[in-house]
C-alpha cells in the first residue's frame, strides 16, 4: 500500500498478508515455511544437476540424503540457535513455543553449526571427505537464504532503522516512520550475489572444498554490514559500545571460522598437491 504525505515522495506501507490460505484454527498455508521449501528444492536440484555433470563427486542417492541431512542441520540447528541466542528467556517460560517454526524466529548461525554437524555425520557415514561436502552444501546455500529473507520481508519482520531514503518502507508493527527493508538487503547481497560470487569461483577454480569457507567470509561479510542498517532485536539490543549486535558478534565468528578452516586444511592441502 502507498502513501503520500503532503509533498513529500509516496512512501510503501508493509501490507503484504503473510499467510497464503487458512486452513483450520491456527493451521495455515504461509509464506516462511514455503521459502525453506524453494531452498530445498533448488538445492536439491542444483546438486543433482552438477552430479549428473560430474562436477560434484555424488550419486543421485548421495544427493538425496545428503539434502535430507541438511535440512535437518538447518531446520533444527536454526531454531535452537535462536532461542539460545536471542530469545532464552522467553522459550523457558513458554518451552511449547519451540515448535512454532511457522511463526519465524530462526537463526542462520544455529543453523550454519546445524548443517556443520549433519555435514560431519554424513562424511563420517558415507567415508567422504567432509570439506567437499560442505563445499556442496554451501554451493546452494545463498539461494535458500535469498528466499528466506523474502519470506521475513513478507512477514513485516527484522526490519531496518528508520531512513530518509525514499526507499524507505512502513513496517506498521514498528510504528509510522519509513525503515530500511534491510531484509531485502540481505536478501541481495547474502542470496544473489553470494550465489554469483561461488558460481563464478567454482567456474574458475574447479575447487569445491574452497566454497565453505568462501560462502562463510562472505556471508559473515555482508551480515555484519547489513546489521548497521537493521534494528537490533528487541529482546538483546545492543551488545557493545551502543553499536554491536548479537548478529554481528557471530557473523564475526562464521568469518574467524571459515578463514580457520581455509588456512588449517584447505590451503595446506593445495599447497601438498
Amino acid at each position: 500500500m502507498l502513501e503520500q504525505r503532503g509533498g513529500e515522495p509516496v512512501i510503501w506501507v508493509h501490507d503484504i498478508n503473510p499467510v497464503i490460505l487458512h486452513i483450520w484454527g491456527p493451521l495455515a498455508l504461509r509464506w516462511y515455511p514455503i521459502a525453506y521449501l524453494l531452498g530445498f528444492l533448488a538445492a536439491y536440484l542444483g546438486m543433482r544437476l552438477l552430479s549428473r555433470k560430474g562436477i560434484l563427486p555424488f550419486t543421485q542417492r548421495d544427493v538425496d540424503d545428503l539434502v535430507f541431512y541438511a535440512a535437518l542441520g538447518v531446520i533444527i540447528g536454526g531454531r535452537l540457535g535462536y532461542v539460545l541466542f536471542y530469545d532464552l528467556k522467553a522459550f523457558l517460560s513458554h518451552p511449547l513455543a519451540i515448535f512454532k517454526v511457522y511463526e519465524g524466529g530462526m537463526s542462520f548461525h544455529g543453523g550454519f553449526i546445524g548443517v556443520l554437524l549433519a555435514a560431519w555425520l554424513f562424511a563420517r557415514q558415507r567415508k567422504q571427505g567432509l570439506w567437499t561436502i560442505l563445499g556442496s552444501m554451501a554451493l546452494f546455500a545463498p539461494v535458500g537464504l535469498f528466499f528466506g529473507r523474502i519470506a521475513n520481508f513478507i512477514n513485516g519482520e527484522l526490519w531496518g532503522k528508520p531512513t530518509d531514503g525514499s526507499w524507505g518502507v512502513i513496517f506498521p508493527m514498528a510504528g509510522i516512520s519509513p525503515r530500511h527493508p534491510s531484509q531485502l538487503y540481505e536478501a541481495l547481497l547474502e542470496g544473489a550475489l553470494l550465489f554469483l560470487i561461488l558460481m563464478l569461483t567454482l567456474r574458475k577454480t574447479k575447487n569445491i572444498p574452497l566454497m565453505g569457507p568462501l560462502f562463510g567470509i562472505f556471508y559473515g561479510l555482508f551480515r555484519f554490514l547489513v546489521e548497521f542498517c537493521r534494528e537490533p532485536d528487541i529482546q538483546l539490543g545492543y551488545l557493545l559500545w551502543g553499536w554491536v549486535t548479537m548478529g554481528q558478534v557471530l557473523s564475526l565468528f562464521v568469518i574467524l571460522f571459515s578463514l580457520f578452516v581455509y588456512l588449517v586444511f584447505i590451503k595446506k592441502k593445495e599447497e601438498a598437491t
